[in-house]
């Protein structure tokens, strides 16, 4: 068997994650390895970038290469990520260890340095779940990176076994060392920050935000001109209910959140990678009871809930009920548009060569699953909405290209990303929740204690499944995987139905013409009026990532995992009888792919 087969399923689209029985010692030793091969082939820094390397210990040289490493609150993240930081060390490689941290605060940290780093997590998976998330150069890798990777590990493990007894008996030349098993490496220094170091700078960072933002204004009579002076902060006059699930946030979520609220309540804060409460998953059905009813008992303001490695985010209105992420994310939406820095907004014009340009909306992305009414939504603010496929790696991409003209982007997993140049560029969950509850206390809506509840009663009603997870349909060949044939079927109707509007609702159309679909289970012949049925006038399909088909009232979106090999599901309607017959449409489209998955999209309940 060709070495770390098992593991290869470990490496997914966003990260590596998976069963703990694959983490063996073999693999984890192996990944230092790649991850050394991965940081050692990148340029050094320029002396540009020493004013970032204030926070390193003096030892260090402009020269090295400088990786920060945490870990989650998993049974085990402890050890690997020790594991991780002594191969490095060895190495040659500068190692700045963190503790216990979320992944934001891994980010955070990496940007004090160079922008590479590593933390051990498998962020809201189940507890015998690990994994690991790194950085490279101030970006998430991609997919194919990803892959790489893995392909590096499996290429480094069959050279080390070929050069193991050279390197025994042999002192390694330099340009073998990073192929050789044996201990005779440059060691370098490993710079462990203290807690208190760790949390205090994030802290500071966050707080210098909402200084810049929420600057005050004094009009100065001897220079007849207002200037702008920053002054303290006054707390928050906001009851607050977090529940942490027992992951990262745990560490500091009631030191960050008490420094800015005068009334901070815990629950599930003791880290424990157990997970005594549940899975560290607040999107999960019915996951947040907990906080529902403490919101409830402590007559508190708002709830918020984190994931176990703190980059999703979800909330609970003061009438302890669940605040949906597309809801969430148009509130966050609002924040960042309202708060974009002036300069950001000029910007915009710089690069563009005309007036009408110049005069571009902001955009706001969001991933498939969202909801229908979210583009109406956005587009009332004045944002240009933009639908993204699925993961927040791929909206920070987007992101980053985007010249600041992506203000913010969400997902429905509840990962929200702010783009304003005031901190880092990646989904904070813990930061997202402070610039909603400073942006709740401004003068607009600070009248009533119920702003919040005010604001979530007014959003249109949507009755909707859970994010629901289907098997894979085992009947299919592997040539085309079922998502691919139902996405060419759907644009196949689309583009019958366009050249024959005006046809009789009984004419033949014939699907022998269905050459771009390559399957013989459709029917050889359907009636115009079939055809009408499966794709209503009117409908919008969409095929960046599955296939989702917009109704005038409701959604349905099937798309394959990223993280799994099951196929993913997701239906919305204004009420429930539109939501049963979005079910029917989807499934009457699939009916002739996979009779079982027809039936399992009409048996997936309404949450």
């Amino acid at each position: 068997m060709p070495p770390f087969a098992a593991q290869q399923s470990l490496f997914r689209a966003y990260d590596i994650r998976g069963s703990r029985q694959h983490f063996t010692t073999d693999f984890i030793q192996a990944l230092g390895n790649a991850f050394a091969y991965l940081y050692h082939g990148l340029l050094c820094p320029s002396e540009d970038n020493d004013s970032k390397n204030s926070l390193l210990t003096q030892s260090s040289t402009s020269s090295e290469t400088i990786i920060v490493i945490g870990y989650d609150v998993r049974n085990g993240s402890n050890t690997i990520a020790q594991k991780l930081a002594d191969i490095l060390a060895r190495r040659g490689l500068q190692v700045v260890q963190l503790g216990l941290v979320t992944t934001p605060m891994m980010v955070f940290w990496a940007e004090q340095y160079q922008g590479h780093g590593i933390i051990v997590t498998a962020s809201h998976s189940a507890k015998e779940i690990l994994g690991v998330k790194w950085l490279v150069n101030h970006q998430s890798p991609s997919s194919a990176e990803i892959q790489s990777l893995y392909q590096q590990l499996y290429l480094q493990k069959l050279i080390m076994s070929d050069r193991t007894e050279h390197c025994l008996k042999h002192k390694p030349h330099r340009q073998d060392e990073l192929s050789c098993t044996t201990d005779n490496f440059v060691h370098s220094q490993q710079a462990d920050l203290s807690t208190e170091q760790i949390a205090t700078a994030y802290i500071e960072a966050i707080a210098e935000v909402f200084q810049q933002i929420y600057q005050f204004n004094k009009f100065d009579a001897n220079r007849q001109h207002a200037t702008v002076t920053q002054q303290p902060l006054s707390k928050l006059d906001f009851r607050v209910v977090i529940d942490c699930m027992h992951g990262a946030t745990s560490a500091i979520a009631q030191r960050l959140f008490g420094y800015f609220c005068q009334d901070v309540i815990m629950i599930n804060d003791r880290p424990d990678g157990n997970f005594p409460s549940g899975n560290p998953d607040p999107t999960e059905p019915h996951r947040l009871t907990q906080l529902q009813q403490n919101v409830l008992h402590h007559q508190a303001d708002i709830g918020i809930a984190f994931d176990g490695d703190g980059d999703r985010l979800m909330i609970v209105d003061t009438n302890g009920k669940v605040v949906s992420p597309d809801h969430l994310l148009y509130l966050l939406a609002q924040v960042a548009i309202a708060e974009r820095p002036d300069s950001l907004s000029d910007a915009d014009s710089v690069y563009d060569t005309d007036s009408i340009s110049s005069q571009r909306s902001p955009q706001v992305l969001f991933d498939i699953k969202c909801s229908h009414h979210l583009p109406k939504l956005l587009s009332d603010l004045d944002a240009t909405p933009v639908m993204s496929r699925t993961g927040s790696s791929f909206m920070r991409q987007q992101i980053q290209r985007s010249n600041y003209q992506i203000v913010f982007a969400g997902e429905l997993s509840g990962h929200f990303i702010f783009n304003d140049s005031r901190f880092i560029v990646y989904d904070d969950a813990m930061y997202a929740a402070l610039r909603l509850l400073h942006w709740l206390a401004t003068d607009n809506l600070v009248d009533s204690k119920q702003a919040l509840t005010d604001i979530t009663e007014g959003f249109p009603a949507v009755v909707s499944t859970a994010d629901h997870y289907l098997p894979m349909p085992t009947t299919f060949g592997t040539e085309y995987l079922l998502v691919e044939q139902l996405a060419r079927f759907c644009r196949y109707l689309r583009q019958i139905l366009e050249a024959t509007a005006a046809d009789s609702d009984h004419h033949l159309i014939n699907t022998d013409l269905l050459l771009d679909c390559h399957c013989s289970v459709v029917e050889p012949h359907l009636t115009l009026k079939q055809a009408r049925d499966l794709m209503p006038i009117g409908t919008t399909l969409s095929c960046i990532d599955g296939v989702r088909l917009d109704f005038p009232h409701g959604f349905g979106v099937l798309r394959q995992s990223n993280t799994s090999h099951h196929l993913t599901a997701r239906f919305a309607g204004d009420s429930i009888d539109d939501l049963t017959d979005i079910q029917a449409k989807f499934a009457a489209l699939c009916r002739p792919f996979d009779k079982e998955l027809a039936a399992k999209i009409v048996a997936i309940p309404a949450e």
